[in-house]
């Protein structure tokens, strides 16, 4: 494993808008992503396991809910230092971060905002320093991009619920000792349910030979008559709004992630053509090279701008869906092209696992689809600005 030597780039000046606890939560990340993360990451994705070690470590920089407020366990971080965060963790690798987004946005955000005060107490503290770990259960085997048509469904048993149904492709699954999941009730209405681990008929089965998330755990969640306690349903928000609440935060972390990832594709880039020498020069002198790498930077500093503009709005409760799937879109598509162009650059180095472009390359295939594929977040815009939905 090579050093990790990376520097974070920073065109527009930036960091004069962020306030110096953005910059302490930033760079405290930042450093235990290098000390924790970098020297064993590729190890773990060639063998395809989660490094399960990094766990508590997560929880200590704020990797799991930093916005949740202190009485519940979190940090009462600010958006923009959430967003900071799952930069650096990406920058390590989008699997970690996509374990870390889970967590917050997708389990400790519906209990903090959906569940009601013993809900909060009982769970949020826990989940906050990893001693429980969740998952979040919404696409299923026949629906992913349309999940208002999920099967997956709950009967009022009297004094339960019972819970039947399967989920697919969801991380953090196969060791989660929680499940946030949404099912439809007798009625059709979808309602989030506290599932846990250990409660019979509930399985997650790991999902095997991923080319992308490698250093992800991705299972199912299997539900076969499961009893739920009527204690364990989310009683404060219903109806597909709910679980789209969630992935509105998911999404804005993942916007800001994959700046991690193309900050470290151009920062190893950068680094190499000034050391690689061909026709004797380095081939960061030749035209075509520093083509790809300014292209990159613009790239980079345009993403940069809009998720910072970005996590001023959820900070003041203005940002929209709408902004939300934008960003998302934009950021994943960025870093996917300059992961990309800086393989290319590196030449047969680039695809082994003594550097981190492959890796990242691999990963932010999933990150383009997860949580709203590309296109769907296009369709998104397109029904803001037109007021026309084109779903169907």
């Amino acid at each position: 494993m090579r050093p990790d030597l990376f520097q974070s780039p920073d065109y527009y000046n930036l960091d004069d808008l962020l306030t110096e606890e953005h910059k302490l939560v930033r760079d405290s990340a930042r450093a235990w992503v290098k000390k924790e993360v970098s020297p064993i990451i590729e190890e773990y994705a060639q063998k395809a396991e989660f490094p399960k070690q990094i766990i508590k470590g997560l929880g200590e920089i704020g990797g799991f809910g930093p916005y949740i407020p202190e009485e519940y366990g979190g940090a009462g971080l600010d958006q923009i230092s959430y967003g900071l965060i799952m930069q650096e963790i990406e920058r390590g690798d989008s699997g970690v971060r996509s374990t870390s987004s889970v967590q917050s946005s997708l389990v400790m955000y519906p209990i903090w905002k959906y569940g009601n005060e013993e809900q909060r107490m009982k769970y949020l503290p826990k989940l906050a320093t990893g001693e429980y770990m969740g998952c979040f259960g919404l696409t299923e085997p026949n629906y992913g991009s349309d999940p208002g048509s999920m099967i997956t469904n709950f009967k009022d048993m009297g004094d339960h619920y019972l819970l039947n149904g399967a989920k697919m492709w969801i991380s953090n699954a196969p060791f989660a000792d929680i499940a946030i999941v949404w099912a439809k009730n007798e009625e059709g209405r979808i309602h989030g349910l506290i599932v846990e681990r250990g409660m019979e008929g509930f399985s997650t089965p790991e999902t095997h030979n991923k080319w992308s998330l490698r250093a992800s755990s991705t299972g199912e969640l299997i539900f076969d008559n499961v009893k739920v306690p009527k204690e364990n349903l989310l009683p404060n928000k219903s109806g597909l709004g709910a679980p789209l609440g969630c992935l509105d935060s998911a999404r804005y972390g993942i916007a800001w992630g994959a700046i991690g990832a193309a900050m470290d594709c151009y920062d190893t880039a950068l680094r190499y053509a000034k050391e690689r020498i061909q026709f004797d020069k380095p081939i960061a002198g030749t035209q075509l090279q520093q083509k790809k790498l300014a292209e990159m930077i613009t790239e980079i500093t345009k993403a940069q701008l809009l998720t910072w503009r970005l996590g001023v709005l959820r900070n003041e409760g203005r940002a929209t869906t709408a902004q939300i799937s934008m960003a998302k879109r934009n950021n994943v598509n960025m870093a996917i092209h300059i992961a990309r162009e800086a393989r290319q650059m590196l030449g047969g180095m680039g695809i082994t696992g003594e550097y981190s472009i492959m890796r990242h390359m691999m990963n932010l295939e999933s990150v383009i689809t997860y949580e709203g594929t590309h296109d769907i977040h296009l369709l998104i815009t397109g029904m803001d600005i037109t007021g026309i939905p084109a779903f169907k």
